[in-house]
């Protein structure tokens, strides 16, 4: 509050200003108002003679410190953070009171509970707030950023404005009893000066952004601000403001903004700053300079936002480089009025196979003279993306749909794809393309953090791009650099990203597999992602099926050509009888003698079936116990010496066997009671034997080291009616889970785990 006192009586040296008004604007009250009455006037007399020019109503800041007066020092000296509110006030007959009777002016002030009244000033620091002592706390009023909301609101001279600003953000800097809305009415009130007056010149426009930089540090922009600082980074990237300014602002948005969704312009202005410092010189080195700024130099970021709020933005950015395309849209049929041959809806036919080609004209002539019997093609073109749909009368049945679904096709099945071209022909413009390897770029940098590379996986795990991006053949080559980061990362919850949500959503796994609309390499790409999934995967015979279902061919494909992954795969799918045609069962044994790596692994096959007849053999005892201290390999030896067709009851407590040896539990065909107590028996186990002994009954794992990851496979085995988890590191949520999913268990032991 810009408030000061004349000379009248008292020596104060400090009183030497000229008087100004108390309330309001800088306009004094008329003739005739009313002073108040006698108790609130004598309390102003007795101040050292200070006298105040009053006026009836004005727009005031307050703030009431419910606390006795001798703490108030105390208060201030630390800075205590207080909450101020903007209130009407008028001078009435008797009090103070608000025009909006709300939050601390909901009762108003009586004159003659005021039992004092003098200015507040602190050292180093301007005098702006007026302090009324009333019973029981004290009342402050604070009127000095109504001052510059005037003076800024009518600008006449630029320098004079300037100044004004500066002047205004060195009050709220300085400004010992604040909270945030201090520091942020001088940025609305820039906010809208600038969005008034869009006639500034470039050095204007540099000298306002320094003269509120102070600001910035600790306080997001205003959307209009924002819109202003974009306009800034668009028009002139190579500015030293981009640099001094922009980045601690863009840093600190970052890393404490929590969503974007509510602040959509830090988002764009994030993005409008990247794109300027990629317009730099060095370009991508200054980008990749301020990604290792936003992570740290240690091995974990501190800031758990910083790595969503840069997907956000690399998200956004990507979706308006095909912005174009995705609008086009609207006037062209929907993906599933392609696939059914963009016919009238009074003139539909059965459902159509898609093959998308590039826009060339010689191989649209040469496709519309193949075949008689071939109908006239339909070409629908949105912007540069060409579809051609085929009237045959052999459609594949993969590719088809039936009439009266209404269902929208998946991305495969939309995209899919013809031997001799597998992607949509799309041609970005200029500034698009610039856009677009910035932001992809970006992706690649963030997934070589090992910190950062789980949850990156996570936020792209429900591909969040848009159809007309993984159609780009350009995107989706760059994009494979981080699929091929996940595919080598051994964590499970990096690879296991990989895989699509639920059944009948395509994840990457999907897209850049043979026959995918990302693949381009002849399924290198495909063949390490099985790899990495079937060596963590405790669903592997679901995995397997899905793999003979889809990707059969590719399998066989790369196998011949002495893929050892792939030759697994197929050896795999033989011992678990995933394959029911015998035909195919032939062609596999085929493919697998075709090479030397898959004979040699497939007579390996051979041997361990033979074993696996001989162990599972009628005969043999129906209960074993296993000595202590014995380990994985005398299990093995063990079960090799006979044969184990009848046995029901094993018993492996106080052994030192350890999850290796569920490869020859899970051949015990008549195993129905399991004890592992004192074991270094593990999750990855227990996921196999969910998987393959389903018929079991009596499970104890207690003194285990198995874990909630482990433990929610057991939602499998349907039999279990005896479960001993004492001394685990059971959760009480996995706990209520199990008992909700296994309806014959009656015996449980929990004892000693979260759960108990």
């Amino acid at each position: 509050m810009d408030l000061t006192s004349s000379s009248g009586g008292g020596g104060d040296p400090r009183q030497i200003e000229e008087t100004k008004p108390l309330l309001g604007g800088d306009v004094p009250a008329p003739e005739g108002t009313k002073m108040g009455a006698v108790p609130c006037r004598r309390a102003l007399l007795l101040c050292n003679g200070m006298r105040y020019k009053l006026l009836q109503e004005g727009d005031i800041q307050v703030c009431v410190i419910r606390h006795p007066r001798t703490f108030l020092s105390k208060i201030l000296t630390s800075k205590f953070l207080r909450r101020w509110e903007p209130h009407h006030l008028t001078l009435a007959d008797n009090s103070l009171a608000s025009a909006t009777p709300t939050g601390y002016m909901e009762n108003s002030v009586s004159y003659s509970a005021i039992e004092d009244v003098q200015l507040l000033s602190w050292e180093n620091a301007p005098k702006y707030c007026l302090q009324l002592t009333v019973p029981g706390g004290t009342v402050l009023l604070q009127k000095k950023i109504y001052k510059y909301k005037k003076v800024l609101s009518n600008p006449s001279r630029w320098e004079v404005v300037l100044k004004e600003i500066r002047t205004l953000v060195d009050m709220a800097l300085t400004s010992p009893l604040q909270d945030d809305s201090i520091n942020q009415a001088p940025l609305e009130i820039v906010s809208k000066l600038l969005s008034e007056n869009t006639n500034l010149t470039t050095q204007e426009h540099e000298n306002i952004i320094v003269a509120i930089a102070p600001l910035l540090e600790n306080n997001h922009p205003p959307p209009d601000l924002c819109e202003f600082f974009c306009k800034h980074c668009r028009e002139r990237p190579r500015s030293m403001v981009v640099i001094e300014v922009f980045t601690p602002v863009v840093q600190r948005i970052l890393k404490h903004n929590m969503d974007f969704g509510k602040c959509p312009r830090l988002r764009l202005f994030t993005q409008e700053y990247i794109l300027a410092l990629n317009e730099l010189n060095a370009g991508m080195e200054v980008v990749k300079k301020f990604v290792q700024s936003m992570h740290g130099p240690t091995g974990h970021c501190p800031h758990p936002r910083v790595l969503p709020n840069l997907v956000a933005v690399c998200l956004a950015a990507i979706y308006s480089c095909y912005e174009e395309f995705i609008n086009s849209r609207d006037n062209s049929p929907s993906l599933k009025e392609i696939r059914n041959g963009c016919q009238q809806p009074c003139d539909r036919k059965p459902t159509l196979p898609l093959r998308l080609l590039h826009p060339s004209p010689d191989l649209v002539s040469q496709e519309a003279t193949l075949s008689e019997a071939r109908l006239k093609s339909v070409v629908v073109a949105s912007s540069e993306i060409h579809v051609e749909v085929e009237h045959t009368s052999t459609a594949k049945p993969a590719l088809t749909a039936s009439a009266g679904n209404d269902s929208e096709p998946n991305l495969i099945d939309c995209l899919m794809v013809s031997p001799a071209c597998s992607t949509m022909s799309i041609e970005l413009g200029p500034q698009a393309d610039r856009t677009l390897g910035c932001y992809v770029e970006i992706l690649k940098l963030l997934s070589d953090y090992d910190d950062w590379r789980p949850s990156l996986a996570s936020l792209l795990q429900p591909i969040p791009f848009p159809k007309e991006a993984l159609a780009h053949e350009k995107f989706t080559k760059e994009l494979k650099y981080v699929i091929q980061r996940f595919a080598e990362d051994p964590r499970q919850e990096v690879h296991s990203c990989l895989l699509s949500v639920r059944a009948g959503k395509d994840g990457w796994f999907q897209l850049y597999s043979p026959g995918g609309v990302a693949c381009d390499d002849d399924g290198e790409l495909f063949a390490s992602m099985v790899h990495i999934l079937m060596g963590s995967c405790y669903k592997t015979k679901k995995f397997l099926l899905s793999l003979a279902e889809n990707k059969l061919g590719p399998c066989m494909l790369l196998a011949l050509r002495g893929n050892q992954t792939m030759v697994e795969i197929l050896c795999l799918m033989l011992e678990y009888n995933i394959i029911d045609n015998n035909d195919t069962q032939l062609q596999i044994i085929s493919t697998l003698e075709s090479t030397g790596v898959g004979k040699r692994m497939y007579e390996q096959l051979c041997d361990r079936q033979r074993e696996l007849k001989e162990l599972q053999r009628k005969g043999g005892p129906t209960r074993l116990t296993l000595p202590s201290k014995s380990t994985d390999a005398d299990l093995a030896r063990l079960l090799s010496s006979g044969s184990f067709g009848n046995l029901e009851n094993l018993s492996l407590a106080f052994t030192n066997v350890t999850s290796a040896c569920a490869e020859h539990l899970i051949k015990l065909p008549s195993l129905k009671q399991l004890n592992l107590w004192s074991t270094q028996f593990g999750d990855a186990g227990l996921r196999l034997l969910s998987e393959h002994l389903t018929m079991l009954q009596v499970l104890n794992l207690c003194e285990t080291p198995v874990t909630d990851a482990g433990l929610l496979a057991l939602s499998s085995m349907k039999s279990l009616c005896s479960l001993n988890m004492n001394s685990t590191k059971l959760s009480a949520d996995t706990y209520e889970d199990l008992k909700a999913k296994l309806p014959n268990l009656k015996e449980v032991d929990v004892r000693y785990t979260e759960a108990w």
